[in-house]
Order: structure tokens, then sequence, then C-alpha cells
């Protein structure tokens, strides 16, 4: 947004967030891996050499999203990174049984970038991942959503998204959904922490 420099893109405000929630050791799940961005950002807030406490879980449903975001990790910060971040190739409407208290669970729908557009996030098994996502949720954790309404597809999933979070118990979580209103079609971010 350097042309606006009083607003962050979806993507660099996602990370605000993220940075201001995560410690080294607390624990994060990218629902949606694609091209390993979001998850190295992650590793760069759960990761320190003091603190070998963390985990970090990346799933995606196509090997070559897996692939791509183990390069990318391998690439930034060599293999001890790579070592201490788990790998799923599954889709993101489920999770494993027995995890620890999860502080952050995020999600980057639609398709790979550079890959078959074909393959995208699904508003049924999404919706489903979210409400999976809500008992894992440690207390003043939250969970992020950056949408794209761009896409066949993609305004029907970010409508759900956002019905589904307008839904949540007033008390226990707290919404909030970011999005530029003078850009047709614009990503969108939603935001949904749980009380302390």
């Amino acid at each position: 947004m350097k042309k606006y420099p009083l607003f962050h893109s979806h993507l660099e405000l996602s990370h605000h967030y993220w940075e201001r929630l995560l410690l080294p050791g607390d624990h994060a799940i990218d629902a949606t891996c694609g091209n390993g961005l979001d998850t190295a950002f992650l590793a760069t807030c759960l990761f320190s050499t003091e603190n070998l406490t963390g985990t970090l879980l990346a799933i995606d449903t196509q090997a070559e999203a897996i692939e791509a975001t183990q390069r990318r990790l391998e690439e930034t910060f060599g293999n001890s990174v790579v070592d201490r971040v788990s790998f799923l190739q599954q889709c993101h409407s489920t999770f494993p049984a027995s995890l620890p208290p999860i502080k952050l669970i995020v999600y980057n729908l639609g398709f790979l970038p550079k890959g078959d557009k074909a393959l995208k996030t699904q508003t049924e098994t999404t919706i489903a991942s979210l409400s999976n996502a809500l008992p894992l949720i440690q207390p003043g954790g939250a969970i992020s959503i950056t949408c794209y309404p761009g896409h066949p597809g993609g305004k029907e999933e970010e409508l759900a998204v956002r019905s589904f979070a307008a839904s949540l118990k007033d008390g226990e979580w707290s919404c909030y959904f970011h999005e530029r209103l003078n850009r047709r079609n614009a990503p969108s971010l939603l935001l949904l922490q749980k009380a302390l």
C-alpha cells in the first residue's frame, strides 16, 4: 500500500496482529499453508533458540503446497526450523485429535497462487474447519481468516465466514472484519479472538 502509507495491505495487517499475539513457545496452525509465506512468518514469531517448546502445524490438501512451504522454510531458515514444523496433507476441515492449546489458527482462503485455480477452498469445508477450530483456541487466542471474494465462489465463502463469525456469542468471542470499501472484490481479513 505504498500509495497510502497510513494503511496496511490485508496480509501486512494480518501479520501485524499475529506478531502482537504470538510469543516464542506458543502453538499455532496454518490451516491452508499454500506457498508458505504465512507459515514462514508464523515460524519467526514462534521459534527462538532460547525457547524450543513452540509448535507449528502446516496443513494443505495439495502435495505441491506442502513441498513449496518446506522449500520456503529451508531457504529462509534452514533445516532447523523445517524439522520443528509438522506437515499434514489433508483437508483443513479436521485437525489431529491430540493438540496442545492453540494460540492462533490462520486461514488464507482461495487457491494456491500459480497453482490449479480449480483446486480451492470450499465454503462447506471452511465452515466445518472453523467450527472444529473454536474449541482448540486457548483463552486470549485467535483465528485469522483472509478471504478473496474475486474468484468464483470466493464471495459466497466470504459471506459464509462472516455469518459464522457474527453468530459467535458476544462475551466469549470478539470478531472484527477489515475490507477496503472502494475497491471491488478486495481481499478481506476477519479476526476472531477468544475471551481471556
